[in-house]
């Protein structure tokens, strides 16, 4: 899916947001200031608050995460008016489901037209922290696949799997492995393209979450 003016996501991904920002005069910090707006209140606030508390205490003044909640239909609008709600450059991502989402794939569009990342995942959030344990499997439904992400998350870490758990980033990089994890997310999505799937609610099991981790790490662990 390219965005206006024929750029595509991947390419943004690449690192053409310093350029972008640079011409419109904001402040850019060593390492930026991610917001990420979801429309949970429990799991994955919780996981990514989890990876905010696990980068190094001295970087973390220059490496903000900050999450906020928001309806499913306004994850665009509101990210829009945090990310200009200050002059301090922010780094402005939406996570959610596919789920039960009609306008799955308008509000992914909107996102990229306005320049917010999409860190969506199909069908539920739960296929992307399956990856952690080495495979994502082939399921369509979200309650299947949260049902056996549970039965998974138990078989591992010998504990019942709770969505309010406040812990579970520390868990899942503690009983998984998060690099494999990625590239596990990675092929699945390549996958779903080279099957001609190009609407995000067509693919599955598939996510994006993998990159907005993999550029948070990357960016941790280059100045650690």
């Amino acid at each position: 899916m390219a965005s206006k003016g024929g750029e595509k996501p991947s390419d943004r991904r690449a690192g053409k947001r310093r350029d972008r920002n640079q011409r419109v005069g904001k402040r850019i910090p060593e390492l930026g200031y991610y917001l990420i707006v979801t429309d949970t209140k429990e799991t994955e606030k919780n996981y990514f608050e989890g990876l905010r508390d696990s980068i190094p205490a001295e970087l973390k003044d220059r490496l903000v995460i900050k999450v906020e909640k928001a309806k499913t239909a306004e994850l665009v609008r509101r990210a829009m008016e945090l990310a200009d709600a200050e002059s301090q450059y922010r780094i402005p991502w939406i996570v959610f489901d596919r789920d039960q989402v009609k306008d799955f794939d308008e509000i992914i569009r909107m996102a990229e037209k306005n320049s917010i990342y999409a860190g969506w995942s199909n069908p539920c959030f739960e296929i992307w922290m399956y990856a952690y344990f080495g495979e994502m499997p082939a399921i369509r439904e979200s309650y299947i696949c949260c049902d056996r992400f549970a039965e998974r998350f138990e078989k591992v870490t010998g504990r019942k799997y709770l969505k309010k758990d406040r812990d579970i980033y520390r868990k899942l990089v503690q009983y998984g492995d998060e690099e494999k994890a990625i590239q596990t997310a990675k092929r699945c999505y390549k996958k779903c393209i080279e099957n001609g799937k190009v609407k995000p609610s067509e693919m599955w099991p598939a996510s994006m979450v993998q990159d907005l981790v993999e550029e948070i790490q990357r960016k941790a662990m280059a100045y650690h």
